[in-house]
């Protein structure tokens, strides 16, 4: 038996109307398509407020052995969160840092979990913004001053040179707001609203190790 006659593309149009049209609308269909697309990405990359811009990890073995890190974040606090600050609610950010050892037998084991707490806030007393972490607190004129000592982090000690020996080590890092430290109606707020959810992504650090000779 021979194979059925295939309708030529006019007899293919008239036959099956949507054909045409489909094909019509194909180029600006996809189009429209990209142009969607594009603006979703768009979307998601202004919603990252607060990226890593650079990390690693240090191991020293030398006169002054430790495990030391150094990062760099960029962060755009968004209007609502600078209004705020300005009207008396202090903002809690956390820096956190862990190590990871890989197990093929079971999870990750966690051999490190460090953090660094800051508190920004400001005094209409005095007209100046305040940075602190744990005992220390530094003025600042400007909220861009405060933000700019805040988002760097240089040779913070974590863990003698041990750290890393025997297995397959990792380490990432991440800033966020700290939600829990507000006051209870802006903890409702932030389960809705993005300004309030501010995190980077966890992100690994590059691993230098300064082995004795």
């Amino acid at each position: 038996m021979g194979a059925p006659d295939r309708p030529d593309g006019r007899e293919a149009r008239q036959r099956f109307p949507f054909l045409a049209c489909a094909r019509a609308m194909g180029g600006a269909w996809l189009l429209g398509l990209l142009v969607v697309l594009l603006a979703a990405s768009a979307a998601v990359r202004a919603e990252e407020r607060i990226v890593v811009a650079r990390a690693s990890v240090d191991v020293r073995h030398g006169a002054d052995p430790g495990t030391f890190v150094d990062a760099q974040f960029d962060v755009e606090l968004p209007l609502s969160l600078r209004e705020a600050v300005d009207h008396g609610i202090a903002l809690y950010f956390v820096i956190e840092l862990e190590v990871l050892r890989s197990r093929w037998y079971w999870f990750d084991k966690r051999l490190l979990d460090e953090s660094i707490e800051y508190r920004l806030s400001f005094s209409p007393l005095t007209r100046q913004y305040r940075l602190a972490r744990g005992g220390l607190a530094q003025p600042f004129d400007s909220l861009d001053q405060a933000l700019a000592t805040m988002r760097r982090v240089t040779q913070w000690r974590v863990a003698d040179a041990r750290l890393f020996d025997g297995g397959k080590t990792q380490a990432r890092i991440r800033l966020r707001l700290d939600t829990s430290m507000l006051p209870k109606p802006f903890q409702v707020s932030a389960l809705t609203d993005r300004d309030w959810t501010l995190a980077s992504d966890w992100t690994g650090l590059a691993l230098t190790i300064d082995r004795p000779n």
